[in-house]
């Protein structure tokens, strides 16, 4: 690693080192008064990387991103690669860290992984304040009347914590307060992470954190973290946060990583400070949402996109042939065999995928993160299935050879760009009503018949609709591992429905959060966590995280 003073210099024009927050020698905020002194860049070119629908057999999402960033700066396009900042819950689960892979990482790994800069924790700290004011002020009279059963602000932790989800507070007598039922959501799904990454400046974020409801009174007039007089404190514990990360990929470039919403129960991207101050310094951004295009690329369109008025001028869909073979039906245990039909009929969900991303009006590149046992059959044919789609399809190496194993997909990447201008647009207007929003996001990105809800969900989209919220983006919370709410329906299922178990109301991030099936804003530990596979030697050096 270079220093990253060195790196803000030589490859951001960075002159000034108070124009820099040192948090050692490697990593550093960049000041909101220095970007705020820089000019967009009208033909600077944002690219998405997403991908097809996670399996165990991995596809490389984040490192392909790292990968073509790499790429791109070789090939002489000035470049900054945008990310977000790993939660703890996967590192010490199942999934592990997000700072890539092989020779396309991010660095320092350890410190991304784990605290970094502290932004997880000044936003779990700002979250449960409120939730601290709220049951304050019932204590000291309730002037405000918020019925203690209407109370929707839960609390946060940044761990999987299943025993935490629905818990009762207050208990121990008169001076503790009053009893009642809470629980808590892990914060990459709270609704100050979303603010946090939706808002473009400080002003807008105390705005934003102002609206948020926290409950209501007997008489349903809700109750705001403006009525507590809370939103100046809560950006008093985000200011500094708020500035975005600075750190380097292997190859010295520069990479942004700032806020860590989840795409499966959130809405999965990067701080959009983060990415228009990247606009402003580089050519060329790369951008990553998370798990499969029908999440995160769906919600960075629909929310991300349309909220902040960025325009993404090419998608980089992210397959592989392992995951494509287990979604044609082949175990874990046995992808490393040639299997050509299975991954023809496992080619459904990418092509699913492309044709979701299109349906945008952004252009689609497809990359091919290469695996080892990937056959010359097995790669030709998923060549072919793409042609017949006219989409290039890019086999790219870049987790054994970082940028150099990428450079095939750079070119073809600002090829794409240059050839097929972005005709970018949401996928439903502003104006259409919200469970409409919600029912075309089924259709549309996971091929379902419609939604459903009993008359208690469909009464509260009523309600919204009613109170003013029909303007809002729908953010949609379902599992990760299928196009339906069923995980274990692999390929690209077809005439199902998404059931829809509850709706919350996100006045602060601005938009409406449908849950569905049973997937939890709280998740929990597997049977054998990753955790205990991490340790630290006695000279300091962490092992095991990955």
């Amino acid at each position: 690693m270079l220093p990253i003073a060195q790196v803000a210099h030589r490859k951001l024009g960075m002159h000034r080192l108070s124009d820099l927050l040192l948090y050692g020698h490697f990593k550093a905020k960049i000041s909101l008064e220095y970007l705020n002194t820089l000019k967009p860049r009208p033909d600077a070119k944002l690219i998405l990387v997403t991908a097809m629908t996670p399996t165990a057999a991995g596809e490389g999402k984040t490192t392909t991103t790292v990968g073509l960033g790499d790429a791109l700066n070789r090939i002489g396009k000035q470049t900054i690669i945008c990310l977000r900042e790993p939660s703890l819950g996967p590192c010490f689960g199942v999934k592990g860290g997000a700072a890539g892979g092989g020779y396309s990482q991010v660095l320092p790994m350890e410190d991304i992984n784990l605290h970094f800069t502290g932004d997880f924790h000044a936003i779990a700290v700002a979250h449960n304040l409120l939730a601290s004011l709220v049951d304050n002020h019932i204590y000291w009279g309730n002037s405000l009347g918020l019925d203690a059963r209407r109370i929707s602000w839960r609390r946060t932790v940044d761990m999987n914590d299943r025993a935490l989800r629905e818990i009762a507070i207050s208990l121990g007598g008169v001076g503790n307060g009053f009893p009642r039922e809470d629980g808590f959501d892990i914060t990459a799904a709270s609704e100050i992470m979303a603010v946090f990454c939706l808002a473009d400046s400080l002003d807008d974020l105390k705005r934003r954190l102002g609206n948020i409801i926290v409950g209501q009174t007997r008489e349903r007039k809700y109750i705001r973290a403006s009525d507590f007089e809370a939103a100046g404190a809560m950006t008093a514990l985000l200011k500094d946060a708020f500035a975005p990360n600075l750190v380097q990929t292997i190859e010295n470039n520069p990479a942004f990583i700032h806020g860590g919403p989840f795409a499966n129960i959130a809405h999965g991207c990067n701080s959009v400070v983060a990415t228009k101050s990247a606009l402003k310094l580089a050519d060329y951004v790369v951008t990553e949402a998370g798990f499969g295009a029908d999440l995160g690329a769906e919600k960075f369109m629909d929310i991300k996109c349309r909220k902040a008025g960025l325009k993404p001028d090419c998608a980089v869909v992210v397959a592989t042939v392992r995951a494509l073979k287990m979604h044609g039906g082949v175990p874990k245990d046995a992808l490393k065999q040639e299997n050509v039909a299975a991954l023809e009929k496992g080619f459904a969900n990418l092509g699913r995928h492309i044709e979701n991303v299109r349906k945008f009006g952004v252009p689609v590149v497809v990359c091919v993160n290469r695996f080892t046992a990937d056959t010359t059959a097995e790669t030709a044919m998923l060549k072919a299935l793409c042609s017949k789609l006219e989409i290039e399809c890019i086999t790219s190496d870049h987790w054994a050879k970082g940028g150099e194993g990428a450079a095939d997909l750079a070119t073809a990447v600002v090829k794409t760009i240059e050839t097929k201008p972005s005709q970018f647009h949401p996928i439903y207007p502003d104006d259409m009503p919200l469970w409409k929003k919600a029912q075309t996001i089924a259709r549309e990105m996971y091929g379902a018949d419609d939604i459903i809800g009993d008359q208690k969900i469909r009464d509260r989209f009523r309600e919204l609709q009613d109170q003013g919220y029909g303007q809002f983006p729908v953010c949609i919370a379902k599992t990760q591992y299928s196009f339906s709410t069923d995980p274990d329906l692999k390929g690209a299922p077809k005439h199902h429905v998404v059931p829809i178990r509850e709706v919350r109301l996100s006045a602060g991030a601005e938009f409406v959060v449908a849950i569905c099936g049973d997937i939890m804003t709280m998740p929990g530990l597997p049977k054998v966590p990753a955790a205990n596979k991490i340790d630290v030697t006695p000279d300091g050096r962490i092992m095991g995280l990955f």
